[in-house]
């Protein structure tokens, strides 16, 4: 019995607390411009994030921005069928249910942060009307089929040499 709560206790801990950095301030957010491919630096206030090395799917951050919905909505490329990830609960500015409650209202707007941040995984931004903003990484097409086994087809970026073989 002792064992297996210690076992419990240690995998709780792994997931939640030993793999994620210590939150950091100073990143910049960054959206694709419609019509483009190379991502462009927004206003972004207050940037706090957290990322872990055991996952390219564990990046989190929360901001502010003054910049409107609508003029972003006019600039950017939007990330349609975007979905946030849950963050640690002790990264509390980062709450997946509310901001996946807001993009399916419209009171969020969600916007692609850069394609292929790492093979397969593209950063997403989304931004509620009344300016915070959040952002995270999810799976594109690409890279759900490289994780589920499915051949990824010539629609998909060539897989990275050090990737190839794994």
């Amino acid at each position: 019995m002792l064992t297996a709560l210690i076992t419990a206790v240690s995998l709780y801990y792994l997931q939640v607390y030993h793999f994620y950095e210590e939150p950091k301030t100073g990143d910049t957010v960054t959206m694709v411009p419609l019509g483009g491919t190379a991502p462009e630096e927004i206003i972004a206030d207050d940037v706090t994030s957290i990322d872990a090395t055991s996952s390219p799917i564990r990046y989190r951050a929360c901001f502010t921005t003054p910049m409107s919905t609508a003029l972003l909505s006019e600039t950017y490329r939007p990330a349609p069928g975007a979905t946030p990830l849950t963050a640690p609960e002790w990264f509390d500015c980062f709450d997946a249910t509310e901001i996946g409650a807001a993009l399916e209202t419209g009171q969020a707007f969600a916007f692609i942060g850069a394609e292929n941040y790492e093979y397969g995984v593209d950063r997403i931004v989304a931004i509620m009307e009344d300016g915070r903003g959040f952002v995270w990484h999810q799976l594109n097409d690409c890279g759900r089929k490289r994780y589920d086994g499915t051949p990824t087809g010539p629609e998909c970026p060539a897989l990275p040499a050090a990737q190839e073989s794994n």
